[in-house]
């Protein structure tokens, strides 16, 4: 039997597209609903921390928040000087970028520059398998390994300390720092190296005048994710650095992190709207907006400084 053709010839050219046109409306709205539940999650959590901060501002004037020198909101004399939590925040993330970045580009040039295919091909998933460890395992790896080594050569070294913390944060960021380092090294064309041979460039000049400035943007932005990602970590700070609000920069003693805090309250009977209870969420805007300040930087300078190749 054979098949009978459309009478008109038009047709087999203009065939009948009305369901596939159903199906890929049914697809775009499946997808726009989806992409609409998490701005609305979004925006839910900016609005809950906004107008929780705003009553935990109506008992705590922003000044002393800003200016006092303790923290202490769980005591009877309650002092809320949020810099205690910043300065903790910022010195376990300058020793974690500290390790990192080094470790991570010089992982991300030989990768990208130095390793042959086939080791590439392998080492890579291999140092993003850092990157699947728990938190936690990182934290007690860090209380019960780290420390007591350091404390082996270092005198004064306490049981819980910003120093441990900080380093094993480094390690844990630093497959963040590796594979998108050289995922952008290893963008750059190919075209520009060969200029740089032609010209009688070592591998070592080519790298560092041609190679490193053209990805500068994309290690720039993987950078300041890390950072972003020490910023918010809370179980390896929680776990090696301690819970003790001290203001300054002292590596060597125990402190708490902005992320430590918010655990300590949540994990007891705090009474919801109590002021402990509020501190919770101001420190959170906070931490808010400390990431959105440097995510709104990288946006910026990846923007200003990325190298475009036809």
């Amino acid at each position: 039997m054979t098949a009978q053709l459309p009478s008109n010839p038009s047709e087999l050219w203009n065939p009948n597209r009305q369901r596939s046109k159903q199906i890929q409306a049914a697809v775009k709205l499946i997808c726009s609903g989806f992409a609409l539940i998490s701005v609305v999650t979004t925006f839910g959590i900016i609005a809950t921390l906004i107008f929780e901060t705003i009553e935990f501002f109506k008992q705590v004037p922003i000044w002393q928040f800003l200016t006092d020198t303790r923290w202490t909101p769980l005591f009877a004399s309650k002092q809320f000087g949020i810099f205690v939590l910043i300065s903790a925040t910022f010195l376990t993330s300058m020793i974690a970028i500290g390790v990192a970045l080094p470790l991570g580009l010089l992982s991300a040039l030989f990768l990208s520059e130095y390793a042959k295919p086939r080791t590439r091909a392998i080492l890579k998933p291999v140092l993003e398998i850092l990157a699947g460890i728990p938190s936690v395992v990182f934290g007690y790896f860090a209380l019960l390994t780290v420390t007591p080594l350091l404390q082996s050569f270092i005198p004064g070294l306490q049981g819980f300390n910003a120093l441990s913390a900080g380093l094993i944060l480094g390690v844990s960021i630093t497959p963040l720092v590796a594979s998108l380092s050289e995922d952008a090294i290893y963008s750059v064309p190919n075209s520009l190296r060969d200029g740089a041979y032609s010209l009688g460039a070592t591998k070592r000049e080519t790298v560092i005048s041609v190679v490193l400035p053209a990805a500068l943007s994309g290690i720039v932005a993987s950078v300041i994710l890390a950072i972003s990602r020490a910023v918010g970590e809370t179980m390896i700070v929680t776990l090696a650095a301690g819970q003790n609000p001290t203001l300054g920069l002292n590596p060597f003693v125990p402190i708490m992190t902005m992320t430590a805090f918010i655990v300590q309250v949540s994990m007891g009977d705090t009474p919801t709207g109590s002021i402990a209870y509020l501190t919770i969420f101001a420190v959170g805007m906070t931490l808010f907006l400390i990431t959105l300040v440097l995510n709104i930087f990288s946006f910026w300078f990846v923007r200003r400084f990325r190298e475009k190749y036809d």
